[in-house]
């Protein structure tokens, strides 16, 4: 099966049309503050519903905690 790569650690299983929401959705991470790159370019928040993961990506998914 064709793989996109999750923070060196995870595969998600490519679907053609996945989208960057739907890796996080597969992963379970629901984290509110989270930065996502895929093969190296960021990827607002606001276009996780819309930006296709192409296979074989490489897809950095990073949690941000917020200090206090």
């Amino acid at each position: 099966p064709r793989m996109i790569r999750v923070n060196n650690q995870y595969d998600v299983e490519y679907r053609p049309g996945m989208t960057v929401q739907d890796v996080l959705t597969a992963l379970k991470f629901s984290f509110r503050m989270i930065v996502v790159k895929i093969d190296g370019q960021v990827v607002l928040r606001k276009d996780f519903a819309t930006t296709e993961v192409p296979d074989g990506a490489e897809m950095q998914a990073i949690h941000l905690i917020s200090g206090g």
